[in-house]
């Protein structure tokens, strides 16, 4: 994992921080739960508050299952990630222990296939395919983002005619007690909707943020085992082809090398053989001159002396020639 920058367990870090800020908000909600009471449930002249209120708790919570739901999904495929340079730093199977269905055992496979019916490796085309396939994930999300401000002001509109309404009830008759608590109920909506909506937003765009960090950690590591691991194998380029070509070059400069060397070894090993044989030549001579000297100095005399000692013999013994 040294060769790509990827921030593993990313995902897992996020849920827990989600975790540990609601904890904190909840118990900040039980320490103010009077004031919570005062401004939501009691005396409430209509059930506009509550209906808008919960409508915006309800997205809130809609967006906030989804997040946590594509967290979970990218914490899968972090660990496919990893898995997946494991095993290719190991020189094993690039699959082995990692989801067929991930987004890393995907991208291995249509590069294979692409390798193998001997077509280009488009590495934008591949990477543009990720970025647009994964965006469809957080559209849900991003469309809560956007209008979880939105339903504050909305609650805050309609708080505001509701007051409007009252007031021209006060207007309309000086002993009108209802009109001003329409007034008053309208403000005290108009304010707990632009609270609900204002928490929920920061909650949930802080969260949603991490998402995208999330999400951006995950393409990036895709991308970079593509880049290092994955175009060395199957991507034939004319820049890996000049390499290879130049590499080849440099090998046969070392076998001619090689070659020279050996040839020179071969001359010098010719030259000992002439030596060996000349030396060879000039021992059998002075073998020859010796033979011949031993021959003229010891045996020619004593065969002259038996050639004497026969015709004595001869003469003697009174034999015939």
């Amino acid at each position: 994992m040294e060769s790509i920058q990827f921030r593993n367990n990313l995902s897992t870090k996020i849920l827990l921080r989600m975790i540990i800020v609601a904890a904190a908000s909840a118990a900040l909600l039980i320490w103010k739960l009077d004031f919570i009471n005062d401004v939501y449930f009691r005396n409430q002249l209509t059930a506009t508050g509550l209906i808008i209120n919960g409508s915006i708790m309800a997205l809130f919570l809609l967006g906030l299952l989804k997040i946590i739901w594509i967290l979970v999904a990218y914490g899968r495929e972090e660990s496919a990630v990893k898995r997946f340079v494991e095993n290719l730093e190991e020189n094993v199977s690039p699959l082995i222990e990692v989801n067929e269905n991930s987004i890393m055992a995907r991208r291995y496979r249509t590069m294979e296939h692409m390798h193998q019916a001997n077509t280009p490796v488009n590495h934008n085309a591949l990477a543009s395919t990720l970025v647009a396939s994964e965006s469809t994930r957080n559209s849900f999300p991003k469309f809560i983002n956007n209008i979880l401000i939105l339903t504050g002001v909305f609650g805050t509109i309609v708080s505001l005619s509701i007051a409007l309404i009252g007031a021209s009830d006060l207007l309309a008759s000086a002993v009108n007690v209802d009109g001003m608590g329409l007034v008053v109920h309208g403000m005290s909506t108009a304010l707990s909707t632009t609270i609900t909506a204002i928490v929920c937003y920061i909650y949930f765009g802080y969260f949603y943020l991490k998402l995208t960090d999330v999400q951006t950690n995950l393409v990036s590591a895709v991308e970079q085992v593509t880049n290092n691991y994955l175009l060395p194998r199957f991507q034939v380029q004319t820049e890996s082809i000049l390499y290879e070509f130049t590499g080849l070059i440099r090998s046969l400069q070392g076998l001619v090398n090689q070659m020279e060397g050996s040839q020179e070894s071969y001359n010098q090993l010719a030259d000992e053989m002439k030596k060996s044989q000349q030396a060879f030549e000039d021992l059998e001579n002075r073998i020859g001159s010796a033979l011949v000297d031993i021959y003229k100095t010891k045996i020619q005399p004593v065969a002259d002396d038996m050639n004497d000692i026969k015709k004595l013999l001869k003469i003697g013994f009174r034999l015939p020639e």
